[in-house]
């Protein structure tokens, strides 16, 4: 298992599929802070439960100019599914080769542990959550990017 990144590092920069299937890179949200989620799996509980409150918060994050980005080792077709299932309005990158979870450090045996970087307008890692709430990690990010100035 490889070491999560800290906080003042440059964010690895990854070219991956979304849950359309469409390529995303990282690097393409530069000037604009990023929420990047690492999560266990599609339509689980705690999974559901934190996807659902990106979601619900989803409003606050785009006023604030804010991008999220739930990453997991789930197919794109699984992502799809978690996707339209609960009516997501965030980005969802496939991570099946697994180069960004062991990129990030979130990569515990075949799935990733629930971790979140919040990503500064420069690419570089601001903040890094390892214990995360799932039922209130929406707003918990909306209040941390307030107090770093980022939104």
């Amino acid at each position: 298992m490889t070491e999560l990144l800290k906080a003042g590092m440059n964010a690895p920069d990854f070219d991956a599929q979304d849950q359309d299937g469409s390529n995303i890179k990282l690097s393409s949200f530069k000037g604009k802070p990023v929420v990047l989620y690492f999560y266990p799996k599609d339509d689980t509980p705690g999974c559901t439960a934190e996807a659902c409150n990106f979601r619900d918060n989803t409003k606050k994050f785009e006023e604030k100019g804010v991008k999220v980005i739930g990453v997991s080792v789930d197919s794109v077709n699984s992502h799809k599914k978690f996707y339209n299932k609960y009516g997501l309005t965030f980005t969802l990158v496939s991570d099946t080769g697994k180069k960004i979870s062991e990129a990030y450090g979130t990569l515990n045996g075949s799935t990733d542990k629930r971790v979140t970087y919040i990503i500064d307008r420069n690419g570089r890692i601001a903040f890094v959550y390892e214990k995360v709430s799932p039922k209130e990690h929406g707003a918990e990010i909306l209040s941390k990017l307030q107090e770093l100035k980022l939104a």
